[in-house]
């Protein structure tokens, strides 16, 4: 896969990428009437595919248990069931050998059937053979063993039946379709377009095209795709409307034009991919990845998708409800304090930017007097700072003033552990953050975070400087790039130490 060194991309100033700053762009009339349509949520075809193996194999565990405590009640339970363990976790291994744990597999009725029937025999004749050549044949009753193959053999029909006729109806309704964008036009994306409808149709839904090109090379529908406009309204587009996959129709011989295609498409949450069904270099088949039947080559990736995903959530709100009940003591002294101090509300809303620039309300508890504050954050807080109070001096130090942000994670608009959300108008020297630091988007690829990378190594606090908010975005793409489940738990276990050992930067 292609990797964009992080900080060299926030580096690159490059003056088309200043031109092409999107945020806020009038959009052609076919890109507003697509964002206007109501965009359902889709399923995760990689998850889907988890969640059946799962069920499929308590299914068979649960039948070969039944059958034991119909039939064999008082024999070694011990023995029966490591049999059954043995016998799903090889099951599980050669459907997935024989490809039929896949969603195409699960269209097809014939042939999903026919191997997985094919798979589960198999297992059976491995455990008679295994039972001859180590003469344990009178230790496993034949009749429960008969009886768990045909009930299991059935229960996977059902089960296959079951499922086919499911995904039949999440495609039908465009529930496991990839939103998807090509970038580039002419006689190239005329092909690639042809080629996805024919072997990927059910698991793409076009959007349309988007080139920079003016001229008779990019015409304003190709093979019935329309032109929706260039690479920059398709930042802005990605960012009002949910996109899945991002396809660069260009040939590999345009180095330059990829490279600078890539260095803008980076700062969306989206997969990107570059079309080599026209190539005429051939690599090894493992070198491409398939949209159906269409090679490409793996340029970037959503980061935190699928089960990642899935492990964050549960992560989050662990962590947030174990935090609110052991830290609530300390949250309602703090709340008693800052009401006892000034007057005004004991909470202060901040409308901040989330995930893939989307506008999201932050809470804490109110530092400043009610008078002087400051929503926007047009002018960042220093040291000695009139407008904070002196409880607000301890909780901002303290970094107390963020626990209310343990609801804004309930309410699944940060993490626990992300890059830091920033107001809107917040400056360094004099300049907002996006304008200081050019690919400054790409840390909203995740999730923002009430504590991150950044801030167990010191960048919390004061950015009055481009160089300071420029190590911070360096530190969070680092995080985006390298994350991981023990990054995370690290991270939160730094937290507390570093809020002790590092408060220079925190008034």
């Amino acid at each position: 896969m292609f990797r964009l060194d992080p900080k060299q991309a926030v580096l690159d100033h490059v003056a088309q990428g200043r031109r092409r700053r999107s945020r806020g762009r009038k959009l052609s009339d076919l890109a507003e009437a697509i964002i206007a349509r109501p965009s359902e949520r889709t399923l995760s075809t990689v998850i889907v595919s988890g969640l059946a193996q799962v069920a499929e194999a308590l299914l068979l565990g649960v039948i070969g248990i039944v059958i034991y405590s119909l039939y064999l009640p008082h024999e070694n339970f011990g023995f029966y069931a490591l049999i059954i363990l043995a016998a799903v976790l090889a099951s599980n291994i050669l459907f997935n050998f024989s490809k039929t744990h896949h969603i195409s597999a699960y269209r097809s009725s014939y042939q999903q059937v026919g191997r997985v029937l094919a798979a589960w025999s198999a297992v059976f004749a491995m455990i008679v053979l295994a039972a001859f050549l180590f003469k344990a044949g009178e230790m496993i009753s034949r009749a429960w063993l008969v009886a768990w193959y045909i009930s299991g053999a059935l229960a996977l029909v059902a089960f296959r039946l079951s499922l086919m006729a499911l995904v039949a109806r999440w495609t039908r309704i465009g529930k496991l379709k990839r939103r998807t964008v090509i970038v580039g036009g002419g006689a190239d994306s005329a092909a690639l377009i042809d080629a996805i409808r024919s072997g990927a149709g059910t698991d793409i839904e076009l959007y349309g095209l988007f080139d920079d090109r003016v001229d008779e090379r990019s015409p304003d529908e190709v093979a019935g795709c329309p032109k929706l406009g260039n690479v920059g309204d398709l930042i802005e587009f990605a960012r009002r409307t949910p996109v899945d996959l991002v396809i660069v129709s260009m040939p590999l011989s345009a180095e330059t034009r990829v490279l600078q295609m890539l260095k803008e498409l980076w700062v969306l949450p989206v997969d990107i991919r570059l079309s080599a069904h026209m190539s005429k270099l051939k690599f090894k088949s493992n070198t491409y990845s398939y949209i159906g039947d269409v090679p490409v080559f793996d340029m970037a990736d959503r980061p935190i998708s699928d089960w990642d995903l899935v492990f964050k959530w549960v992560f989050d709100k662990t962590i947030a409800l174990i935090a609110i009940i052991l830290l609530s003591p300390i949250m309602i002294i703090t709340a008693i304090a800052i009401k006892l101090e000034s007057k005004g509300p004991v909470l202060f809303r901040q409308k901040r930017h989330g995930f893939n620039n989307e506008l999201i309300e932050i809470y804490k508890f109110r530092s400043m007097y009610t008078d002087m504050s400051d929503a926007a954050a047009a002018k960042l807080v220093t040291k000695d700072d009139p407008r904070v109070t002196r409880v607000g001096r301890f909780i901002r130090r303290t970094s107390i003033d963020e626990l209310p942000q343990l609801f804004n994670v309930l309410k699944n608009q940060i993490s626990i552990v992300g890059p830091r959300p920033h107001a809107l108008q917040a400056k360094a020297a004099n300049k907002l953050y996006n304008e200081a630091v050019d690919g400054y988007f790409a840390r909203h690829r995740v999730k923002p975070g009430m504590t991150g990378w950044a801030q167990i190594h010191g960048w919390r606090g004061e950015t009055d400087t481009v160089d300071k908010i420029l190590q911070r975005v360096n530190y969070d793409l680092y995080y985006i790039e390298n994350w991981s489940p023990f990054l995370d738990f690290y991270i939160v276990f730094m937290t507390p130490i570093s809020l002790v050992s590092k408060q220079e930067n925190a008034y």
